[in-house]
Parts: structure tokens; C-alpha cells; sequence
């Protein structure tokens, strides 16, 4: 259990899960569990790393541009994921039932002293799995996440051209600032409060069990095309 999760359990909030449901809230409070259907995101750690790479070197050009705000280059983009603090940041993560990576979001917190309590949000969609709300769901994501870590102000840096990441900061609610070609928004969060971290419990174990059935189902297939590559002959004497 990595320290994160180890805080729920200290705040006794895992077995009030059972019991509470959190609420729906206004569409104008940030961070609020909603009541659309979920989509299971996981918390990603270092050791998916090689999946991480994957995921931004597979990006279409222009979308990598959008991405990192430059044409960044293989090798810069791999520079970009060995230098992720995973144990401050929180990297989150939407899989499909290959267990490919097709959408990710870093949530990367402040170091700097005069801004502890600030977060900025970046996020990346596979061209294959757009149009399905999941930069939108990532970032809700993300919100419950930071408001419960402490977090009062949201940013989002992001190149003005890219109208789907500056779409989704204005539809919650955020301040949008334009500099030419780049744009910032900012997101005031309201303090963590009993759903919230109820709902970020919630959605950590539904993740991990979705995770691990389709990681069942795909052993479960691979092993049933060995089977049917067999020759004939074996398949019947396994069979008597």
C-alpha cells in the first residue's frame, strides 16, 4: 500500500465507504463526484513507466505539440516521464481492455515555497479514443484528487490553439488569461471535505478491480488462442 493510500485507511475512512454514498453537488463546485456514469481511473506509479512512454510517443505530431506546448522529440518526451516525481505528483491513467494506455493526466504539485497549496493539471488523449469525455473525466479526477492533498489553486497552461484542454478548465468553472499564443487558466478549489475523499476512495478501488479483471481476461484469452494453435492430435490426448 504506497503512503497516499495508507492515509485513508489512518483517517478511518475506508469502512464509512459502506455506509455513505457521497452526494451529488452543484455543476459550478469543482471537484464534486458527479452522477454520470464512471470511468475507471487509475493512480499510476513508476512501474508504469514503459506504458507512460508509449502512450505520448504513440501522440500524433500536432498533438504533441499541444501536449508539451513544443514539437517535442522522442527523446525529450522520455526525458519528461524519468524525470516525474511519482511520489509527490499523481500521475492517472484510463486503460482499455489490452491494458493499453489511452489517456493520462499529470497532476504536478508546487515546489516552489511561495505557492505550496498550487497544482498544475496536463493531460493526453489516444487519437483513437477521443470524443468520449475522458480529458473531462481526468480532470474532474484530478480536482477530487487535489483538493484532497491540500490544494487551493488549479493551473493550466496551455497553448491557445488548444481549445479542448481550454474547454474543459472554462466548463468548470475556471479563470482563462490569453498571452498570445499561450493561455492560462486558474481553478479555485474548495477545501477536501467527507465526499470528496470518500469519492477518491471509491474510485481507487473500482480502478484496481477493473484493472485487474481485464488483466484476467486477457491471460484468460491468451491462453485459450494457445490452446486452439495446437495441433489436433495434442488437443485429444489432453481431452482423454
Amino acid at each position: 500500500m504506497d503512503a497516499k493510500s495508507e492515509r485513508w485507511e489512518q483517517e478511518g475512512l475506508r469502512a464509512q465507504v459502506l455506509t455513505h454514498l457521497p452526494a451529488a453537488a452543484p455543476a459550478n463546485e469543482p471537484g464534486r463526484p458527479g452522477a454520470e456514469g464512471m470511468v475507471p481511473i487509475r493512480s499510476l506509479s513508476r512501474s508504469h513507466g514503459r506504458l507512460i512512454v508509449r502512450h505520448l510517443l504513440a501522440l500524433p505530431p500536432e498533438d504533441r505539440y499541444l501536449r508539451f506546448g513544443y514539437a517535442a522529440t522522442d527523446e525529450q518526451v522520455r526525458r519528461y516521464v524519468e524525470r516525474i516525481d511519482f511520489e509527490r505528483d499523481e500521475l492517472l491513467g484510463i486503460f482499455n481492455r489490452r491494458l493499453e494506455l489511452i489517456a493520462m493526466a499529470h497532476l504536478a504539485f508546487s515546489v516552489d515555497p511561495r505557492c505550496l497549496s498550487c497544482a498544475e493539471f496536463g493531460v493526453s488523449v489516444s487519437r483513437g479514443a477521443r470524443g468520449r469525455g475522458y480529458g473531462s473525466r481526468l480532470f474532474e479526477r484530478a480536482v477530487v484528487h487535489a483538493r484532497n492533498e491540500g490544494v487551493q489553486m488549479l493551473f493550466i497552461h496551455a497553448l491557445s490553439e488548444n481549445t479542448a484542454m481550454l474547454r474543459i478548465a472554462r466548463k468548470a468553472g475556471a479563470t482563462i488569461e490569453r498571452d498570445g499564443t499561450e493561455s492560462e487558466a486558474h481553478l479555485r478549489l474548495p477545501p477536501a471535505d467527507f465526499d470528496s475523499r470518500v469519492s477518491e476512495i471509491v474510485d481507487r478501488q473500482v480502478a484496481l478491480t477493473d484493472y485487474h479483471l481485464k488483466a484476467q481476461a486477457r491471460r484468460f484469452w491468451r491462453v485459450l488462442r494457445g490452446l486452439q494453435s495446437l495441433p489436433q492430435d495434442v488437443l485429444r490426448r489432453m481431452r482423454s
